[in-house]
C-alpha cells in the first residue's frame, strides 16, 4: 500500500470511494413488459459496481488509482478484486466482509445497447465511515477522490468532509440519484457529475435544459458542475465561468451502454488529478466514454490515447 511520498507528493492520483458488484448480464432481442416473460441470451457474469467500474477506468487510463470498498468472502468477492488487480488498481484498502454476500447487479441489455439495472447492495451496504476515518492516510496521499452513492449515504459524506479536510478534490457523481443530495457533499464536489435526469431532479428547474440546470446546481452549492448528455457530449460549467462549455459528443455504434457513465468519470478524475482544466478533462472523458460503449461489460479495455475516438468521427 502507499501512502505519501517522502517529498509531500500524493502516492495516489485516483482514490475511489464506492461500490463493487458482479454483474449478472443477459441480452435480450427486446425488453419484457410489465408482467411479460422473454428469452434472453446466456448470463455472463462479470466485474462491476459504480466504484470499482470507476476505478478501473482510471487505472486503465494510467492513473494510480486505490480501491476503497466492501465485498463478501465469497467467489463473487474473489472475482471483482482480481479484476481490479488485472486493471492496476491498488485492493489493499478493500473490505472484505465475512459471511457477507458480494453486491449483485442484475442487468438487462436492448439491442440497441441501453440498458435496465437492479442492485442488490450486499457488502456495499457495510462499508461504514469508521472505515473511511481508518483509510484517512490513503485518502490524504490521494490528488482526487471519487463519489457516488451506491454506499451509505453517511459512508459517503464522511468521505467528501475527510477529502475536504485533506486537500483532496472531491469528485462526486450522485448515482442512483437521490430526491435530494446533501449540501455537504454539494459543497464538496468539484465537480459535481450528472447525467440529464440527475441533473434535472436535483437542480430543482425541472423545466429549464441542461445549461439552466447546471447553473442552478452551481448556485445550489456545487463547486463546478458536469452534465453528461449521452451521445450528444457533455456540458462543463467550471467555478468561474459565467456560461457553461460544451464538449460535442462522438458517434460511435453503441453495442453495450452499461459502465459508460463511470467510464466517463474515472477518466475525468484520472485527468483532474494530473492538473488538467475541466473543460479538457471532460473532453478526454467524451472519447473514454465513446469507446467504452463499443464493447461489452461495464470494464472494458481502452484503446490507447492516440487512438480514442475523435469528434467526427
Amino acid at each position: 500500500m502507499m501512502t505519501s511520498d517522502s517529498d509531500g507528493n500524493r502516492a495516489y492520483d485516483v482514490l475511489v470511494i464506492g461500490s463493487a458488484n458482479a454483474d449478472l448480464t443477459v441480452r435480450v432481442d427486446r425488453r419484457p413488459g410489465p408482467g411479460e416473460t422473454v428469452l434472453g441470451t446466456d448470463l455472463v457474469e462479470s466485474s462491476g459496481g459504480k466504484g470499482a467500474n470507476q476505478a478501473a477506468a482510471a487505472a486503465r487510463l494510467g492513473a494510480r488509482t486505490a480501491l476503497l470498498a466492501g465485498v463478501g468472502d465469497d467467489a463473487y468477492g474473489g472475482l471483482l478484486l482480481d479484476a481490479q488487480r488485472a486493471a492496476g488498481v491498488d485492493t489493499g484498502h478493500v473490505r472484505v466482509v465475512a459471511g457477507a454476500r458480494t453486491g449483485t447487479a442484475m442487468i438487462v441489455v436492448g439491442p440497441d445497447g441501453d440498458n435496465t439495472i437492479v442492485v442488490s447492495p450486499g457488502a456495499n451496504a457495510l462499508l461504514s465511515p469508521e472505515d473511511v476515518a481508518a483509510a484517512r492516510p490513503v485518502v490524504a496521499a490521494s490528488a482526487v477522490v471519487s463519489l457516488q452513492l451506491e454506499i451509505p449515504p453517511a459512508t459517503v459524506r464522511a468521505a467528501a468532509a475527510l477529502a475536504v479536510d485533506t486537500g483532496t478534490r472531491v469528485v462526486v457523481n450522485p448515482s442512483p440519484v437521490p430526491p435530494e443530495l446533501d449540501p455537504s457533499l454539494l459543497a464538496a464536489a468539484d465537480p459535481l457529475v450528472v447525467n440529464e435526469h440527475e441533473a434535472r431532479l436535483l437542480s430543482g428547474a425541472g423545466d429549464g435544459d441542461p445549461a439552466a440546470w447546471a447553473r442552478a446546481l452551481r448556485e445550489r452549492g456545487a463547486r463546478s458542475v458536469v452534465v453528461t448528455l449521452g451521445a450528444a457530449g457533455a456540458l462543463v460549467l467550471d467555478a468561474t465561468a459565467a456560461d457553461p462549455v460544451a464538449v460535442p459528443g462522438i458517434e460511435v455504434r453503441a453495442v453495450d451502454t452499461t459502465g459508460a457513465g463511470d467510464a466517463f468519470t474515472g477518466a475525468l478524475a484520472a485527468r483532474l488529478a494530473r492538473g488538467t482544466t475541466l473543460a479538457d478533462a471532460a473532453r478526454f472523458a467524451v472519447r473514454v466514454a465513446a469507446a467504452s460503449v463499443t464493447k461489452p461489460g461495464a470494464q472494458p479495455s481502452y484503446p490507447t490515447t492516440d487512438e480514442l475516438p475523435e469528434a467526427g468521427r
